[in-house]
């Protein structure tokens, strides 16, 4: 390296040394001369990680303890572990007693169970929460608690203390991590949810104690030309009320039922036929649009000769259906189709009341006298 590189490396690093004492003092990364850039806001507002459980998978806290669900544990395992009773702890946290758990899922026990021993190379006791920062240089070392006051209401959450949360209807992970100002992805780590952040009604959660307070939006004073830092939109911590919507109008009355068997008229008890199966007309006959009635009648019902005759045909419609004609004196011939199956076959002497088959799936028999070749209206002929 010639001599003149070296002069010009030497300026240069004494230049960024320079502009690294600034007003605010030593600035070895230089942030302070890139707004936003290399902010350590966000991690710092994290919150501290989940303790470790003891060997029988307990986190002890001053106020409650938690149970960390292993691989292939039920809720009722759990319970056996600890010496506590299934209902009772599956009933706490809403879950049947067998329910399976996934493997770190956070079980708030119903009890408190004697402490245990901690896990292999555990520095400090299972279940006490420690300040992620002691031990820093520069950081004043916490005072030591004072005996706390005997009260009725439970200990506000602190970094020993995490607050508990029991899920209501309508809320999801991320209102409740908006609620108490805290990431997803800590309350997801700290009670083990999985990745669809699903989570059901009386769930009780842990509420990870979050990190520094990230810096206000308002105090943010940014470079000329940055752009302004995105508002944060309104909280949506809370479920939605239930709501009762009155409708719009009131329903209209029902229609009234109506029999279309009660049709018949006195004149036509004295008809030739009798009804092929018992059961309201549902369909009146229409010249050139039905060219008989549909009989309401349940699927095996016999259905029966209208009258004494000959079997004329047996055939099928399109859908296979089974169609049976009868021929009777006068030149009068009776349809019968809808049926399903049959009980006589073309040429067989039928007398009146005879069944020939039973009705279908279709809910109804469809019955049609013909004179000659014509339709005319069975209901002037059925007595």
């Amino acid at each position: 390296m010639s001599r003149t590189t070296k002069r010009l490396a030497s300026m240069g690093a004494a230049a960024l040394l320079l502009a690294s004492c600034g007003a605010t003092g030593f600035d070895p990364d230089l942030r302070g001369w890139m707004p936003g850039a290399l902010s350590t806001a966000d991690a710092a507002a994290r919150a501290a990680p989940r303790p470790q459980p003891d060997r029988r998978g307990v986190i002890t806290f001053p106020n409650y303890q938690v149970a960390v669900a292993r691989s292939g544990d039920t809720v009722g395992s759990v319970a056996a572990r600890l010496g506590i009773d299934a209902a009772r702890l599956a009933q706490h946290n809403a879950l049947p007693a067998n329910a399976p758990l996934a493997a770190g899922q956070t079980l708030v026990l119903s009890q408190r169970v004697a402490a245990g021993t901690g896990l292999p190379g555990s520095a400090t006791s299972p279940g006490a929460v420690v300040d992620p920062f002691a031990g820093q240089a520069g950081r004043p070392a916490a005072p030591a608690p004072a005996p706390a006051a005997p009260q009725a209401s439970a200990p506000a959450a602190s970094p020993a203390n995490p607050a508990q949360h029991v899920v209501a209807s309508g809320e999801t992970a991320w209102s409740i991590a908006r609620k108490y100002d805290v990431t997803v992805q800590d309350l997801a780590a700290w009670n083990g949810l999985p990745q669809s952040m699903t989570l059901r009604v009386g769930q009780r959660l842990i509420v990870p104690v979050k990190g520094q307070e990230a810096p206000s939006a308002v105090a943010v004073t940014t470079a000329p030309g940055t752009g302004s830092p995105t508002p944060r939109p309104p909280s949506a911590a809370q479920p939605l009320p239930a709501e009762d919507t009155a409708p719009a109008a009131e329903p209209g009355p029902a229609a009234p039922a109506t029999d279309l068997g009660a049709t018949r008229t006195a004149a036509s008890a004295g008809g030739r036929f009798q009804m092929p199966v018992s059961g309201s007309i549902i369909r009146v006959y229409e010249k050139g649009k039905n060219d008989g009635i549909d009989i309401s009648a349940t699927a095996g019902t016999a259905v029966k000769a209208a009258g004494s005759g000959t079997v004329a045909a047996v055939t099928q419609d399109t859908a296979g259906t089974p169609i049976v004609v009868v021929r009777h004196d006068g030149n009068l011939m009776t349809v019968y189709t809808g049926l399903d199956g049959l009980d006589v076959a073309k040429g067989d002497r039928v007398s009146g009341g005879q069944s020939i088959g039973t009705a279908g799936r279709g809910g109804f028999v469809h019955f049609e006298v013909r004179q000659g070749f014509d339709s005319v209206d069975p209901e002037k002929y059925i007595n």
